[in-house]
């Protein structure tokens, strides 16, 4: 009996866990978290997440199964909180000024903005090249081959382009020049085969423009992305120069054609020499080649964005009214132009923001003050960035012949498809191409199915699923801005 009554105490007293832990005997092995704890307390002290702790963990090849198995935690986000709550917060100050790598100059982006958006002066002088006989839901002529043309243009150059620096970013230049040697004419060709193919009755000239317009967009890749801005702005002399006297003076076709083939032909001219086979340095060996599919979320963003900014011209064409349909008015107009210049004051806010980030993911002391300031930094510079649209739409009004009123429905689209097109480039600079290529994707989609079935006016339709695709975007950006490991560079 006593050695039950034994047993039966010694059982109670091992199942119950003392009220205050034992120390460890100096004889038992060490907590694996205290030498973890000992071996990051740097990087956990300045944390200001455990989320950014988690992806530490994961960096070092941290699995669950290894946590589980060696910690006694479920997974790295679990492991990551007791890690968090073991080390006080500090902040020590670097030793330097902090590196910003996304500190840039706006002169730079504003000169990519202007040959984003000086191209767009072809469609103006060109336009007496498109007159003939309203295309289908009562378009200008011209204005399906050139769509086709463009649109396949921006879907494979977006592609490309990304294919391109993804080989500069492993400082493989000469592999770079190589992908652009062969994907260049391969996009030319591709857009000028769809756009003859979308032509119809009498759109031959339409058409003829469309497969300069493609080789036009291969070239200008080329330049822009080996950062050769200005020697494509140099390309585009002629075409800038010959706008004024076509708009007031007027130009004779053949005098039309010779500024646009001039700028064309210099465009080709430059690119060719910047891909001339040995004019690049060899880069490393031994280097995995970038995955081909990786470059498809970025195409399809190409698709979707220049959709939005298609539609925006459209939606001009449709407010100046039948007129101007008559007289062969380009697809061009200055919401689409608006739009386009913009894009360089856009780039220079992506990278202002990327920064600002930075700051703060330095300064804050906690998750919630981190958010609070990167909310702040992203509302202004959207609001930068709409109030410079908005002064751009405002001049081109005054500028454009015939232009309709900036103001009603056709404002309250443009600062949506505004607001829609730097919210997905915000994404797509985060890394959530394939998210922003969805969204703005949807939006194109659902104004296609509406400008075919003649669901209501093109511009309310438009501005209604704008706002839609914004709400999106901004739900996504929510999300993925709330984390502070985002902002890692």
């Amino acid at each position: 009996m006593s050695g039950s009554l034994w047993l039966t105490e010694g059982s109670a007293g091992r199942d119950t866990l003392p009220a205050i832990p034992r120390p460890r005997p100096s004889w038992a092995a060490p907590d694996p978290i205290d030498e973890l704890t000992t071996r990051l307390e740097d990087v956990i002290a300045a944390a200001v997440h455990p989320d950014e702790i988690a992806a530490i963990l994961e960096s070092d090849g941290m699995t669950d199964d290894h946590i589980r198995l060696t910690y006694g935690r479920e997974n790295s986000f679990a492991l990551a909180e007791d890690l968090y709550a073991r080390v006080e917060r500090r902040f020590p100050e670097p030793d330097g000024p902090p590196t910003d790598p996304w500190h840039t100059g706006i002169g730079g982006c504003l000169l990519r903005g202007l040959v984003f958006a000086l191209p767009g002066l072809a469609y103006v002088l060109g336009a007496p090249l498109l007159e003939g006989p309203p295309s289908v839901f009562g378009l200008p002529a011209g204005t399906v081959p050139l769509l086709a043309g463009a649109v396949t243009g921006w879907v494979w150059n977006q592609a490309l382009s990304h294919r391109a620096y993804s080989w500069l970013g492993l400082g493989d230049r000469r592999a770079a020049a190589r992908t652009l040697r062969r994907g260049a004419p391969a996009g030319a060709l591709l857009g000028t085969v769809v756009a003859f193919a979308a032509g119809g009755p009498g759109e031959w000239g339409g058409a003829v423009f469309a497969a300069g317009q493609a080789v036009y967009l291969g070239a200008a890749t080329v330049l822009l992305v080996l950062d050769r801005e200005r020697a494509l702005l140099g390309a585009l002399a002629p075409l800038v120069a010959g706008t004024p006297a076509a708009f007031w003076l007027g130009l004779p076709d053949p005098a039309r054609a010779a500024l646009l083939g001039t700028s064309l032909a210099l465009a080709v001219a430059l690119a060719g020499r910047e891909l001339l086979p040995g004019a690049e340095p060899a880069g490393e060996r031994g280097k995995a080649a970038p995955r081909v599919a990786a470059s498809v979320p970025y195409g399809l963003f190409g698709l979707g964005t220049g959709g939005l900014v298609l539609y925006a011209a459209i939606g001009d064409v449709v407010a100046e009214g039948a007129g101007a349909q008559a007289s062969g008015a380009s697809v061009a107009g200055p919401t689409a132009v608006a739009l386009t210049l913009s894009m360089g004051p856009a780039e220079w806010l992506l990278h202002r923001f990327r920064s600002e980030s930075l700051a703060g993911l330095r300064a804050a002391t906690s998750a919630r003050a981190f958010r609070r300031a990167t909310a702040g930094t992203l509302t202004l510079c959207l609001t930068v960035y709409l109030a410079v649209l908005l002064a751009l739409a405002v001049t081109g009004t005054l500028l454009w012949p015939g232009a309709p009123d900036i103001g009603g429905i056709r404002l309250a689209s443009l600062l949506l498809i505004g607001t829609v097109l730097w919210a997905a480039l915000l994404l797509q600079s985060f890394g959530a191409a394939l998210s922003a290529a969805v969204v703005c994707g949807a939006a194109t989609a659902a104004q296609t199915v509406a400008l075919a079935t003649g669901a209501g006016d093109p511009r309310l339709v438009g501005a209604g699923i704008a706002g839609a695709a914004a709400v999106v975007l901004a739900v996504l950006g929510a999300v993925l801005l709330g984390r502070a490991t985002a902002h890692r560079t």
